[in-house]
């Protein structure tokens, strides 16, 4: 194996002893081609790669995998997504959150389509020169798709890394020289079954609380566990009290059963999603919170207040309700409530209209 010299150990010693640990506990995953089969000769797919390590991005395994088999059951392909309708493809990513994702997805389909022939590049910077596509995600996919010595790094990898070397500095600063760590322990053998050994030890062993240090094939050598204090890594930057921010949604039903609704802009939070019509909140200021601001006059009834956690603030949406002859508003239509579940309405949407209509989604 080509390793560089590190301190907390021999780097060949370390990498053979994950890769050994390993062969004998990896996760079964759909998306993964597992040592037995890749000494075989089988090779990761590289969309399959790509799908699921955009989908996991900032969400769980268990949360994924259902999505990761909708989508390959719609779009075996990269170039049967790219053809998809945008909508089509919003739809199937309703729920699993960060929604800039799903729109980011779809362009880098439609890019590795016209202008890879339907081929993933095979190097991190080819990679990398497609939409949505970052240094993460190039890093991932170029060693796990293409066995290409790439030093990954996610979450799980830095609480290893930070723990096994005793990286004192807070994050997100002491990222770099975590990277060259495992830049330095990443061997030329097997590189992409030693990054998703490195993420299925931070997932299964080495996690944030009461790590399995007994089990870990690093004990010996992990330098935060000779000093009793794994917990305390990675060091983290004190965080800041999340904003939260205010606005009301407006659910209009008709006594047949339909539901108002409109399509976000395509830019910004939530961009290109469903919704029933709100005020004009963001993650930096209020949005009305009164019947003042609905989509047409009528004799709104206050229905209670949802409350959704984004990523950087909290928003509170006063829930507003009305039976109603249909309306026509710029960009709505008037959707069936058996239907709604085929929408692409985001997870706040649908504790909106769940406050107004308890049911709709039964």
């Amino acid at each position: 194996m080509n390793v560089s010299p590190a301190a907390a150990g021999s780097p060949p010693s370390l990498a053979e002893q994950l890769l050994s640990w390993y062969d004998r506990h990896h996760r079964d995953l759909p998306w993964r081609v597992t040592p037995p089969a890749a000494r075989a000769g089988k090779q990761a797919d590289p969309y399959h790669v790509w799908l699921s390590e955009v989908m996991l991005q900032q969400t769980t395994v268990q949360a994924v995998k259902p999505y990761f088999a909708k989508f390959l059951g719609l779009w075996p392909t990269v170039n049967d997504l790219a053809s998809a309708p945008v909508e089509d493809v919003m739809a199937a990513w309703a729920g699993l959150g960060y929604y800039a994702r799903a729109r980011n997805l779809k362009k880098c389909a439609e890019a590795v389509a016209s202008l890879h022939g339907g081929v993933f590049p095979d190097t991190e910077a080819g990679l990398k020169a497609l939409p949505g596509i970052g240094d993460y995600t190039s890093a991932a996919v170029a060693a796990i798709a293409f066995n290409r010595q790439a030093a990954v790094m996610d979450g799980n990898v830095e609480r290893v890394i930070s723990r096994l070397y005793a990286i004192d500095a807070p994050l997100p600063g002491s990222k770099p020289a975590m990277k060259a760590k495992v830049a330095d322990l990443t061997p030329s053998d097997r590189p992409g079954d030693f990054a998703q050994a490195m993420m299925d030890l931070g997932a299964t062993i080495c996690t944030p609380k009461r790590p399995a240090c007994a089990l870990c094939p690093f004990n010996h050598d992990c330098l935060a566990l000779a000093t009793d204090e794994p917990e305390r890594f990675p060091v983290k930057a004190a965080k800041k009290e999340k904003p939260v921010r205010f606005g009301a949604a407006f659910v209009a039903v008709t006594p047949d059963g339909a539901v108002l609704l409109r399509r976000r802009i395509e830019t910004g939070l939530l961009g290109g999603m469903t919704e029933v019509p709100t005020t004009a909140w963001t993650a930096r200021i209020d949005g009305g919170t009164t019947p003042d601001h609905a989509p047409f006059a009528a004799d709104w009834q206050a229905c209670g207040t949802i409350i959704h956690v984004f990523t950087h603030f909290e928003l509170r949406l006063s829930v507003f309700r009305v039976q109603s002859a249909r309306h026509d508003i710029d960009g709505g239509w008037w959707e069936p409530v058996e239907t709604l579940s085929a929408q692409a309405l985001p997870t706040v949407m649908k504790k909106a209209i769940t406050q107004a209509i308890p049911l709709a989604f039964v």
